[in-house]
């Protein structure tokens, strides 16, 4: 076999060359300059995104910590109080019995510092600088010298903290240091660092020169914590903001531990606990914290020192969401915004998806928060405004589309969907491809009654006037009660239900459109113009079965339409209505999917060229007697069971409407074929 040279074309080459015209076209819709608007827009809004949390962004930093503050609180589980420390402190009380504010009296603190060495605490932090000298610094220092007790003293330079810590107060600190060796005191950093806006966030830095952290030197065993700067944790009460509220760590007054005999009622307070001693003064050493905004109280340097090591020795240490972290979120919210903004969508749902899509971006920092890592810095209100500006900006660019959309798929699709299904195949245009698909649908065929010799008496311009008013009052029908037009042949109209989409009450709006087009009809005949002769009734026939349906044509010329037995059916009912002198023939398949209590039966009929089945017809009526209409059932059924009266009852039920030709019909019939009997249609 000789072997063909000829190249075969790669099938993914045509798929790429769609999609690239499909880009095109999409361009074209929207405009380039339109399309440059949009992406500039959307590149701000992806910065925004991702650094609105930036220090550098001073209008949106502090929503941003406010909002982290907002959130660590909510997710921070409170706590029972801290058993694993005690504070030690000066407070209001202290100062007025001292009479000395600052420097604070060192003969209580030599005091309590011999009397809490004797209870068995487990370390001691001092949060006080002993940076000038005092009368009775001696006292101190050999209380110092005397510690058993692992003591951390606090310090401070002034390479670090100028505006407080003076060389010469540092020069006289770093003696004092000196002079209680040998002993158990060794120096901490009392470091703290607020935010811009004065609230303590995070763990402070830790500059050169400087000796461990209080919490660090107090339980050095976790070195996570040796240089960590993340998030404070604080330790949040029960009852936080409450009246009853019961502080996060036990707080005992210095002059406690002044008296010796005193001091020891206090050991099961101080034995193997962490003391930290202090001031804890209304207006000195005082700062804000997350818990200001919701409590409107501040908090001692002391107790932010004490945080900090409940905080190591619980080793709560937040994970860490890194840059690169932030910019996939900041795209992902970015890309979220702009789908949606493409998509069309009812104005409900397109409600529903902007509130969904805002409480999931107010949610998602809270969840991680939640789970344990540090969203201090997270841009939370970056991502609400940067997929706003990304949703309005795609939006905006979508209406240019479906706008052009909506142009093409008109000449397209002509005027035979109603509303709702246009917007469907507006959504997808590839409905439009030349194919068809099996579908149950409900096929109705009209016929306006002596149209045709109608129009043999009028002047042709008539005949065109009456006839564009006929078919837009029947098409206006159809469409309002959502069926698919699918062609006008003379003065008949031919549509269905059940395609493109369906609907589960398809069969009532099918049976309602019927008898809205029969009223139609008549209006139209009761409109007629002067001088035109008088117009024929409108008849109906409606029936249910499969069909196949879709565009059919070529690529010039296309026609969505139905082909199959339900719509010959649907044909051979409304033609049946003049010899059975009805008007709406409906199937026996329509009423048995119906919820409509419309119908009287009409018995069954057999269509030549339809496989010789019988069909059990029933007449719809605007205004059905349900009373007749059962009795008619009754006596139908009767007589398919071989009882003789039902004529006699039939012929009863005429006698009382002598002037329902069906009725009558009806009679003709049954006594032409007998019981279980259909009539024939030619």
């Amino acid at each position: 076999m000789a072997a063909d040279d000829t190249e075969m074309a790669d099938p993914g080459s045509g798929e790429s060359v769609g999609a690239l015209n499909a880009i095109g076209r999409t361009a074209r819709r929207i405009g380039y300059r339109q399309i440059a608007g949009t992406t500039i827009i959307v590149i701000l809004a992806l910065i925004f995104a991702r650094y609105s949390a930036h220090p550098r962004m001073p209008l949106t930093v502090d929503v941003e910590r406010a909002f982290y503050d907002v959130r660590l609180l909510m997710t921070e589980p409170r706590a029972i109080q801290d058993d694993r420390i005690v504070m030690v402190v000066y407070t209001d009380q202290t100062l007025e019995a001292t009479a000395r504010r600052s420097p604070l009296d060192r003969t209580v603190l030599a005091k309590a510092l011999t009397n809490i060495d004797k209870l068995g605490a487990k370390a001691i932090g001092i949060d006080i600088l002993i940076d000038e000298p005092q009368p009775e610094d001696d006292q101190l220092i050999a209380a110092f010298r005397g510690m058993k007790t692992p003591v951390k003293l606090a310090f401070a330079s002034n390479a670090t903290n100028g505006t407080y810590m003076q060389p010469w107060q540092e020069q006289f600190l770093r003696k004092f240091l000196a002079s209680v060796k040998p002993g158990n005191v060794a120096p901490t950093s009392i470091r703290i660092e607020a935010d811009p806006d004065n609230v303590m966030r995070s763990w402070p830095t830790r500059p050169p020169g400087l000796p461990p952290l209080m919490a660090s030197a107090l339980a050095p065993s976790d070195q996570k914590f040796r240089n960590y700067s993340g998030s404070l944790l604080y330790r949040e009460p029960h009852s936080l903001g409450k009246q009853d509220e019961r502080e996060a760590f036990s707080k005992l007054s210095i002059e406690l531990f002044s008296d010796p005999q005193a001091a020891a009622f206090l050991r099961d307070q101080i034995a193997g606990r962490y003391v930290l001693i202090g001031g804890d003064i209304s207006d000195i050493d005082q700062f804000l914290t997350p818990a200001t905004r919701i409590t409107g109280r501040t908090t001692s340097g002391l107790e932010i020192h004490a945080n900090m090591l409940s905080q190591l020795l619980d080793h709560k240490v937040p994970r860490h969401i890194y840059g690169v972290a932030k910019w996939g979120a900041a795209f992902l919210v970015i890309l979220a915004a702009v789908i949606a903004g493409f998509t069309e969508l009812s104005a409900a749902r397109n409600a529903l998806v902007i509130v969904g899509s805002l409480l999931l971006l107010l949610a998602t920092p809270v969840i991680l928060q939640a789970i344990g890592f540090d969203t201090q810095g997270l841009p939370m209100f970056g991502w609400l405004g940067g997929w706003t500006l990304a949703f309005i900006a795609a939006s905006s660019a979508g209406r240019a589309v479906s706008s052009d959309e909506r142009r093409f798929a008109q000449s397209a699709l002509g005027k035979y969907l109603p509303p709702d299904v246009a917007k469907q195949i507006l959504r997808d245009p590839d409905k439009l491809a030349l194919h068809g698909e099996q579908r149950e649908i409900f096929a109705m065929f009209t016929d306006l009654e002596g149209f045709t010799q109608l129009s043999s008496q009028i002047p042709p311009a008539m005949v065109a006037q009456l006839l564009n008013r006929y078919l837009d009052l029947l098409s206006a029908v159809v469409l309002e009660h959502g069926g698919t037009l699918d062609k006008f042949v003379g003065d008949a109209v031919i549509a269905f239900w059940g395609a493109p989409i369906s609907r589960p009450d398809d069969p009532d709006r099918a049976v309602k459109a019927a008898m809205a087009m029969y009223a139609a009809g008549e209006r139209f005949r009761q409109e007629a113009p002067a001088g035109v002769p008088p117009i024929g009734r409108t008849r109906v026939g409606l029936h249910m079965g499969v069909a196949i349906v879709g565009n059919f044509g070529g690529e010039g010329r296309i026609q969505y339409t139905a082909l199959g037995d339900s719509m010959n059916a649907a044909s051979r009912l409304e033609s049946a209505n003049k010899k059975l002198h009805t008007t709406l023939l409906v199937s026996g398949d329509v009423v048995a999917r119906s919820k409509l209590d419309c119908f009287r039966p009409m018995g069954r009929i057999t269509v030549r060229g339809r496989s010789e089945t019988p069909m059990t017809i029933y007449e719809a009526l605007p205004n059905c007697d349900r009373i007749q209409a059962n009795a008619l059932a009754d006596i139908l059924s009767r007589f398919d069971s071989g009882d003789a009266d039902a004529i006699l009852s039939l012929r009863s039920l005429i006698s009382q409407n002598p002037n329902d030709r069906a009725l009558v019909n009806l009679l003709e019939r049954l006594e032409r074929i007998g019981p279980g009997g259909s009539y024939v249609l030619d």
